[in-house]
């Protein structure tokens, strides 16, 4: 069986490339995204096109990943392929894969780039 944890890296490679077909042959014919900060919720066909027709080019760099089996969790940054603007997002990418081979649901909480934390012991 393939982890979820190496189906994410396929993930994070797919969309980094814009393969949109390699993207759609990882998920499941059930599969289901949700968006936690927005209660979007994606089934596979309208996940891919959220990506594929998202207005402008994008980075999509896998940062870590964690293996739990069936379970995985990617964190990534996403950036501006062009270098036009110096928009930066984070997103953690919490995922189930099935006997399949294939993904089956994936949860992601996007963030802003986060600023530079306080230098520590300043109050």
């Amino acid at each position: 069986m393939t982890t979820a944890a190496r189906l994410l890296l396929r993930f994070s490679d797919r969309i980094d490339a814009q393969d949109w077909d390699g993207l759609s042959a990882l998920l499941a014919p059930d599969f289901r995204a949700r968006y936690v900060h927005t209660g979007e919720t994606f089934d596979r066909d309208s996940f891919v096109a959220l990506n594929r027709d998202y207005p402008g080019s994008w980075r999509f760099e896998h940062e870590d990943v964690v293996d739990a089996g069936d379970r995985g969790v990617l964190r990534a940054r996403v950036s501006d392929a062009t270098g036009a603007s110096g928009d930066v997002y984070h997103v953690a990418t919490f995922a189930t894969a099935g006997p399949d081979g294939l993904l089956h649901e994936v949860v992601e909480v996007w963030a802003d780039e986060v600023a530079e934390p306080p230098a520590q012991g300043r109050g």
